[in-house]
């Protein structure tokens, strides 16, 4: 997430009572998780093993709960008991919560040609381009920007919060609440992310696309979504998919352009699927995968190979 202006580190340090360690005259451009980070961002950690991958990482700024053995050039420490805490702090802030009263916000700007079903409900700071067809009964969440001749299917809901919790087991802090048991509960990490939808793309109706985190969740232009799909925070699709019904596609992974998803197959997290793929139906994927291939299975491999291994299996039945 990139803020409207530059923020100064020190602005933020006194905010959530941080001690900074390096140069307090620098200004933060943004907020990012470990993944998705560039020069002039802020991210953070709060288990020592994983220090040294958020200090190399591009982020400028790392927010840490203790003193790291080193600090690289460049970089701006900001100490403190919680860091995801600040972190989150800082989301809600720039993100607030802001309910709608009405089903179409004033902030929203949309192209007169746009046409809108009844019972469609358009969040705060939304973009809608010209030519676009919104059916009844969608939802589209706050700063969600969708392009031009974009058409969003009967009850899809865009840009829903992520699903992506953080789980606490530390008691007596003043920010972790434990359950009646005194167990872990699950912390909601604040969606201050969008969804990016780009031209000439069909959503299906029924479909739910969670906004990013911190960045941004995009439907690459001329792709093409059937109903009852549904794709998690900061996935990047490509330009010119295809993807069937009830497939499900996993926070962060990245699925390239003209790729072919037939129905109910679940991508998991944090994969790249290559340009031209083509995943057959029921098909569970656990890896990356190379473009211009066709895959089957669970785990999905290439479908020859799939195939021979089913026909194998048979085999052994008759014996």
């Amino acid at each position: 997430m990139k803020f409207d202006q530059p923020i100064p580190i020190q602005k933020i340090a006194h905010r959530f009572k941080a001690e900074i360690i390096g140069d307090a005259t620098l200004s933060a451009l943004g907020i990012n998780e470990i993944h998705n980070v560039r020069a002039g961002d802020i991210t953070f950690s709060d288990v020592r093993k994983y220090f040294d991958k958020a200090l190399q990482s591009e982020a400028t700024f790392i927010i840490l709960n203790e003193n790291p053995d080193a600090i690289p050039d460049g970089k701006v420490v900001l100490l403190h008991p919680q860091p995801f805490e600040v972190y989150n702090g800082i989301v809600r802030e720039l993100r607030p919560f802001n309910p709608l009263s009405q089903e179409v916000a004033d902030s929203a700007n949309i192209h007169p040609s746009v046409v809108i079903e009844p019972n469609v409900v358009i969040g705060n700071h939304v973009r809608i381009g010209q030519g676009s067809y919104i059916q009844a009964n969608a939802v589209i969440h706050d700063f969600t920007i969708i392009g031009k001749n974009v058409q969003i299917g009967a009850g899809a809901l865009i840009g829903t919060d992520a699903f992506y919790f953080k789980r606490n087991t530390v008691q007596g802090t003043p920010f972790v609440r434990m359950d009646s048991f005194g167990g872990e509960v699950y912390k909601k990490w604040r969606s201050g992310g969008r969804v990016i939808i780009e031209d000439n793309v069909d959503i299906g109706s029924g479909c739910s696309i969670n906004k990013g985190v911190s960045s941004d969740t995009t439907i690459g232009a001329g792709t093409k979504i059937d109903c009852q799909v549904h794709i998690g925070h900061d996935a990047q699709i490509g330009k010119n998919c295809l993807i069937a019904a009830q497939a499900g596609i996993s926070g962060n992974t990245i699925v390239e352009d003209e790729v072919i998803i037939y129905g109910q197959v679940g991508i998991a997290q944090n994969l790249r699927i290559g340009k031209k793929a083509i995943i057959l139906a029921k098909s569970g994927v656990s890896k990356d995968l190379e473009g211009g291939k066709t895959y089957f299975g669970y785990p999905a491999q290439e479908v020859r190979d799939a195939y021979k291994e089913l026909a194998i299996l048979r085999q052994l039945r008759k014996k």
